[in-house]
């Protein structure tokens, strides 16, 4: 049986990963024998420069056909003055919308060898493995919206069923890992944030007596993220909190290249898997983005959407041994000290992956 994966190499640096992570994942469908059929598509602001829209039909109708989907990066400035409709975001947006994705998955692991770059005491950040949970499809940034120099307005809006389809998945994946929840929100000032926090509460309540719930204001959620991040396991909050949330917790790792993310219509099926970056168009072309983010995306996919945990933890392990063997790009290091280009380091990560555990 044939598995479909389809690329969107996108913008700026997302080319470049792209091309790391597609090596990866090649090598590891050939070791596990996972027969993959690879297809590339555009997105985004590529998409608008050839097709004059940022989600091309062909490219719908492939992604919603595929076993799961792989995204570099969308955006840049050059499109920054366009019309809404044709902003790169646009496609993103559009995309996860046909693919039903809800759930925004996020991990954050402080790997060992790279503590020394974190803004935090290494004693704070020993034992940092914890899942952020973003829910996708509502909130502040799919309400209702009114533009303007004098007056402007977003609307904040959430249903029950939109807070309860993402807790469970959220419960599903804490009685995976270590059981405990944190829900997030500012139920003191929103409305949105209460009808958020009781339905939050009477889904563990109801379907998942087992899981350790509590409940978190945003604003002492990002204090704690600092001050006791060891202490998270599964974190669960609305699309804004998650956005920004999301970029603070890539400070533990040390870089935001580092980290990878799922987005899923539930917790098996197809899903779209890409890294936290942007595109980083000041660095585009310049072979020195940091691919890792990338990588452990395929494993997350492997693991998430085909059905293949055996090669995600092979892909795990091999960034893991990449890093303690010494080899850094660009936004690891010291600016004085040498380091890898992206295409090298992937190279690097490929060797480990032949080389066996």
């Amino acid at each position: 049986m044939t598995t479909n994966i389809v690329l969107l190499p996108g913008d700026g640096i997302g080319p470049e990963v792209t091309a790391v992570a597609q090596a990866v994942l090649e090598t590891v469908g050939n070791q596990f024998s996972l027969n993959l059929s690879i297809e590339a598509h555009d997105l985004g602001g590529v998409a608008v420069d050839r097709h004059g829209t940022p989600l091309p039909k062909d490219t719908a109708a492939a992604c919603k056909r595929a076993d799961a989907v792989f995204l570099g990066a969308v955006g840049g400035p050059k499109w920054a003055n366009t019309p809404v409709e044709l902003r790169p975001e646009q496609g993103l947006l559009g995309l996860r919308a046909a693919l039903g994705v809800f759930a925004n998955l996020r991990p954050v692991k402080v790997h060992a060898a790279l503590t020394d770059l974190s803004p935090l005491r290494p004693e704070r950040l020993a034992g940092v493995d914890l899942l952020v949970v973003r829910e996708l499809t509502g909130g502040i940034y799919f309400g209702a919206k009114e533009e303007g120099n004098e007056r402007a307005f977003d609307a904040c809006e959430y249903t029950r069923q939109e807070v309860e389809r993402v807790t469970r998945v959220a419960c599903q994946l804490a009685s995976e890992r270590r059981g405990r929840l944190v829900s997030v929100d500012k139920a003191n000032v929103l409305a949105t944030s209460r009808l958020w926090r009781n339905s939050v509460s009477q889904v563990c309540r109801e379907e998942f007596p087992n899981i350790e719930l509590e409940h978190l204001l945003v604003d002492a959620a990002a204090m704690h993220l600092l001050s006791r991040p060891a202490d998270f396991d599964v974190v669960l909050t609305e699309n804004m909190f998650g956005d920004i949330l999301t970029d603070e917790a890539s400070m533990l790792a040390g870089s935001l290249g580092l980290l990878p993310s799922a987005s899923l219509a539930g917790t098996n099926g197809a899903g779209l898997y890409e890294p936290i970056h942007g595109s980083a168009p000041d660095i585009a072309g310049k072979d020195v983005a940091n691919p890792i983010g990338a990588v452990l995306s395929v494993a997350m996919m492997l693991r998430h959407s085909l059905s293949a945990p055996d090669a995600a933890s092979a892909i795990e392990h091999a960034v893991i041994a990449t890093l303690e063997s010494g080899s850094r790009t660009r936004d690891l290091i010291d600016p004085s000290e040498s380091s890898l280009g992206t295409e090298a380091f992937g190279r690097v990560i490929v060797e480990r992956l032949l080389s066996g555990p």
